[in-house]
């Protein structure tokens, strides 16, 4: 439905809907698929990661199927609106990005290879869009929970533009910032392990075909 509208643009804080001091709708307790809590607090050991990647209900899937992931939940990020419900999220009035927040197990899976699967699993070089899904909500980004992920996202985003370009694909528009100060707030209960409730359901989640390599250690080091 945003063919039709005008260029997709970020509101100002100014312009953003203000949304509410609590939720009107309640999360639903345990992951459908892996059984575990979707909210915290986590187990000790486990790390927390956010990416967007278009629309959030392929890309939750990408993620619950990869080993060492604990649970994962499907989430609005990286905007202004507090409490923020999913039609607003649609509107563009919010600065929100759909998000995945993957709760993971780095004995069993790395951060950088979980940044692999995100760059191998959409287009990140589509602005504010993803394939037929336009808007400023499928804006790829990634929010940081450390210091060392900030640098294994950014070392990781170099390593795949010098692929994307060799291949013949654009400059890289994914947003890497902290999770500090951009709280998670979840999404209501239908949109979680969305796939997993409608197996025939859309999913827009589509890569470039370029594999994205690991381990590429950050300047400096």
């Amino acid at each position: 439905m945003f063919l039709h509208r005008r260029t997709p643009q970020l509101p100002t804080p100014e312009e953003a809907l203000k949304g509410r001091p609590t939720p009107e709708f309640t999360v639903p307790s345990r992951h459908t698929v892996l059984g575990n809590p979707l909210l915290g607090p986590y187990p000790e050991g486990l790390e927390i990661a956010d990416f967007a990647l278009g629309c959030f209900w392929g890309a939750e899937r990408k993620f619950w199927q990869r080993d060492g992931v604990w649970t994962t939940l499907v989430g609005y990020q990286g905007g202004y609106t507090e409490n923020p419900a999913y039609d607003e999220v649609c509107s563009g009035l919010t600065g929100h990005t759909e998000a995945v927040r993957v709760v993971f197990d780095p004995r069993t899976v790395s951060y950088p290879e979980l940044l692999k699967l995100f760059w191998e699993s959409h287009d990140p070089t589509q602005g504010f869009r993803q394939g037929n899904d336009v808007g400023t909500q499928y804006r790829s980004a990634i929010h940081t929970h450390s210091p060392g992920q900030a640098a294994a996202a950014e070392a990781s985003r170099e390593a795949y533009q010098k692929v994307l370009t060799a291949s013949g694909h654009g400059k890289i528009t994914t947003e890497i910032l902290p999770a500090e100060g951009r709280t998670f707030w979840p999404a209501e209960a239908p949109h979680q392990q969305y796939l997993d409730k409608n197996p025939a359901g859309y999913c827009g989640i589509g890569g470039t075909g370029v594999s994205c390599p690991i381990g590429v250690a950050p300047a400096g080091e």
